[in-house]
């Protein structure tokens, strides 16, 4: 288990024509300056996952979720051994219920984005190896490796659920 334990969660609703989006924000700081990720951040210590999750999605968005409207759906561990202080494991949720509107925050601008056309070439390189099926129901259990541009991912593994 990595020291550094994170939360990122995918916030759906369906838009005023029905089609289904996702909430994701572009980084304006830290780890990932610049590239569209899901809302989350650091599991602070004392706090389990669900907790830390309904406090980053309220930080970075304004948005308040109930947690017993959230959905663990996954759990994946990053490896980067080129900056193994970037390591880190991440407990993955899903949540379709909200109150109030996505507003820009001091970490990320928000925006909703049609979930059949995901900013992809956007997003960290491992997205899109699993990011479709969870927002398709699917749950995911796996690892990834970056390389040593810090970006691709050299390797990767998926367990069952």
């Amino acid at each position: 288990m990595s020291p550094y334990q994170v939360c990122v969660c995918f916030i759906t609703r369906r838009s005023e024509q029905g089609v289904r989006q996702v909430l994701l924000g572009r980084k304006k700081t830290g780890l990932g300056l610049g590239n569209i990720v899901g809302l989350g951040g650091k599991i602070e210590p004392g706090e389990t996952a669900l907790q830390a999750i309904v406090r980053e999605i309220e930080e970075e968005s304004s948005l308040i979720v109930e947690p017993t409207a959230v959905s663990e759906v996954g759990f994946i561990r990053y490896a980067f051994p080129f900056r193994e202080n970037w390591s880190q494991d991440s407990t993955v949720f899903v949540v379709d219920a909200f109150s109030g509107k996505p507003a820009e925050s001091d970490e990320l601008v928000p925006d909703w984005y049609d979930v059949t056309e995901l900013p992809l070439d956007g997003m960290w390189d491992d997205a899109k190896y699993w990011l479709p099926q969870v927002l398709d129901g699917e749950t995911v259990h796996a690892s990834f490796t970056f390389g040593e541009d810090l970006k691709t991912v050299t390797e990767s593994s998926f367990d069952a659920a």
